[in-house]
């Protein structure tokens, strides 16, 4: 009863305020380093996205599903959608197909090699954009130097189109092959060479092994490295631009040529655009969700 008189807290109180300023002070120091990385990924992708969602879903400043009825009952961004997919499938399996091997090959290379191939890889994985396709068109364009030099060969060498989809695919395969390599190279790794040796004891031939041992390990891996450069060519907007240019979107139909062809004819009224967008990543978080697990059933082998 005094210390109630004199104005002081009971002791249950103070044991209430002080167990709150620990599990403060313990949650800032778990998270407070990582503070300015969440502002960030809130500012730059969170806002951004439930922006994307909510204009959405308003047409006139009047709440309305009529903007997603009207995008996904049009035969235009029906093609746009399936266009978008299939590009970005065919280029992920091109990636696959060509960058596993060579995985494989400059996992199993000396460290030095190794090094110098992997510095190699990372840069041609960075370049991209309106340069890449410039260089493309300057080599392998319809007078493109590697194009002049085989007809100077007589070799009746003649490129596909650059603003053709397999000229999309041949651009995109520039970066995504080494990306694939850059991305899968670590599970390579988990190949052991004495499961080889067992094999070759147990007289198991070289197909046998890959087909029982090396494949299903690698699997998981390789499926989320297509998974990943899926996600990775649905989105790409800046290289399609530069190789199909401003008229791109009549001859090869992709939702990100819609989105800003859409933004820079009408920047006032951008709800198709918006539609489509958070469609490209309603994709991409299903993508990322199936690479999730495929890696945690290829994780198995690190344990």
């Amino acid at each position: 009863m005094r210390a109630l008189a004199g104005g002081q807290a009971p002791p249950s109180a103070r044991l209430r305020a002080r167990s709150l300023r620990r599990a403060i002070g313990r949650w800032l120091g778990a998270w407070g380093p990582a503070l300015p990385l969440l502002v960030v990924v809130g500012a730059m992708l969170l806002a951004p996205a439930l922006q994307l969602i909510a204009g959405s879903l308003v047409r006139d400043g009047t709440p309305t599903l009529a903007n997603w009825a009207d995008v996904l009952s049009s035969s235009r961004h029906q093609r746009e959608i399936v266009g978008t997919l299939l590009l970005a499938g065919v280029s992920a399996t091109v990636a696959t197909l060509v960058g596993t091997p060579i995985a494989l090959l400059v996992g199993r290379m000396a460290a030095v090699r190794r090094s110098g191939w992997l510095a190699l890889l990372n840069v041609a994985a960075n370049i991209g954009g309106i340069g890449l396709g410039f260089a493309l068109v300057a080599t392998i364009g319809s007078v493109g130097m590697v194009t002049l030099a085989l007809r100077g060969l007589g070799v009746p060498w003649a490129p596909p189109p650059v603003d053709s989809f397999e000229g999309l695919v041949l651009g995109f395969a520039y970066t995504n092959v080494p990306l694939f390599v850059i991305l899968t190279l670590p599970a390579f790794g988990i190949l052991r060479d004495d499961w080889a040796e067992a094999a070759r004891v147990s007289a198991a031939s070289r197909t046998q092994y890959w087909r029982r041992i090396g494949l299903p390990i690698l699997a998981p891996f390789i499926g989320a490295g297509w998974l990943l450069i899926f996600t990775w060519s649905i989105g790409i907007y800046s290289l399609a631009y530069a190789l199909a240019g401003t008229g791109g979107i009549q001859r090869v139909s992709l939702m990100t040529l819609r989105i800003g062809t859409t933004i820079q004819s009408d920047v006032f009224s951008t709800w198709r655009a918006d539609v489509l967008a958070v469609i490209l990543m309603a994709f991409a978080l299903v993508a990322l969700w199936s690479y999730r697990l495929l890696l945690r059933r290829g994780a198995r082998w690190f344990r």
